[in-house]
């Protein structure tokens, strides 16, 4: 396959700065259908990959150290493999980290060189960051000859990015661009990691996303207070129902018999979680029968559920999903990702996506002085070699 303008752009980097020919990945950001904030209670979610992605261009370099250039940023970054260690921030962490999981799995990585740079928005809340890990996992398997499962690479990309990002994130990014596949959504078991591919017909319809392009600064410490506020809630009702693990264990019977005994902060965050893993399973159900009407609905209720319930949106994002609903040819809207800014996802006709993205940008606009980014994505295949 002829490679892109963009790939073409990082191969060509790569030449002028090592000289040498590399191997490149494609690895892809990801959009998640339904399914927010429940991965890391042990729950289900409904990603795909998209044809947005991270390109990378790896060769060995015969040295001791490793040299990263991003070409984004257009920042070079080098380590030592002997002597490396998290840096206060960065991009260079989430490539550091990939490293250190590939030696403490005991397999030898040798120096390398890599230039990467993408076209997956950042901030939108579209996983560049996991996309960035799996392409490296996935280049210095192909490189070293390591003998890793895609699943492997999943593991590795995640907790590179709790030990040297410092995020505590579930396994559905990475899970979803590295298996990702054109056409379909995933719906994973964060549990087993099980997982099953349902097809998503979009011949008459259109998912596009709104960037808000705003980041409220109590993001990640409320991702981290929500995962806190989910395990009390879980203690507490192990007392009563001693065998569950999670709130994948829990419904809603057992939350309501128990209601009196919450906090009422820590009770909503546990229904919402509970009323989510629902809607994920119903809406599988609903993909295989091509009920966009009532896949929309879901994905409304989602949105209700984590703005009112699990109070993760904002202002910009409740007002980009309120304003579809006077639009008779969006079927569904909701935030995505982790809250506080970032993007919705949007249902659309296909025939209506100029007019949706012509009228939500003067909305926003006039609302609050920014002026709205749209994209529309496609689902395709997860990270691979180029």
């Amino acid at each position: 396959m002829k490679k892109t303008i963009f790939e073409e752009k990082v191969a060509r980097t790569f030449k002028e700065k090592y000289i040498t020919t590399p191997i490149m990945v494609n690895a892809p950001g990801r959009i998640n259908l339904i399914g927010e904030h429940t991965d890391y209670n042990e729950g289900f979610v409904l990603p795909a990959a998209i044809d947005k992605a991270m390109v990378l261009a790896i060769a060995e370099n015969g040295l001791q150290e490793c040299r990263l250039y991003s070409l984004d940023f257009e920042e070079e970054f080098r380590f030592n493999l002997n002597d490396f260690a998290p840096q206060s921030s960065g991009w260079a962490n989430y490539l550091m980290g990939v490293v250190d999981q590939l030696q403490k799995n005991g397999l030898e990585v040798k120096g390398f060189d890599c230039v990467f740079g993408g076209n997956i928005p950042i901030g939108a809340g579209l996983s560049s960051s996991a996309a960035l890990e799996c392409g490296i996992a996935l280049g210095l398997n192909e490189l070293f000859e390591l003998g890793l499962k895609k699943v492997d690479l999943v593991k590795i990309g995640q907790l590179a990015e709790h030990t040297f990002a410092g995020v505590q994130c579930g396994i559905m990014d990475q899970f979803a661009s590295v298996l990702g596949k054109e056409g379909h959504v995933i719906r994973l078991d964060c549990r087993s990691l099980d997982y099953s591919l349902f097809p998503l017909k979009l011949d008459e319809h259109a998912l596009i996303l709104c960037d808000t392009q705003v980041k409220h600064s109590l993001a990640d410490s409320a991702y981290n207070q929500r995962r806190k506020e989910c395990e009390e809630g879980v203690e507490l009702l192990k007392k009563y129902f001693p065998a569950i693990n999670s709130l994948r264990d829990v419904d809603l019977d057992m939350l309501e018999t128990h209601e009196a005994e919450f906090d009422q902060k820590v009770y909503k965050r546990c229904k919402y979680v509970v009323m989510e893993n629902a809607r994920v399973l119903k809406a599988c159900e609903v993909l295989e029968r091509d009920d966009f009407n009532h896949l929309g609905q879901l994905m409304y209720a989602s949105h209700e559920g984590l703005s009112q319930l699990y109070e993760v949106s904002c202002q910009e994002l409740d007002l980009l999903v309120e304003e579809t609903k006077k639009l008779g040819y969006v079927l569904g809207s909701r935030m995505m990702g982790g809250g506080f800014g970032g993007c919705t996802l949007n249902l659309v006709e296909k025939d209506k996506v100029a007019k949706f993205e012509e009228e939500l940008k003067v909305v926003y606009e006039n609302a609050f002085g920014i002026t709205l980014k749209t994209y529309v994505v496609k689902i395709d295949e997860g990270t691979r070699l180029i």
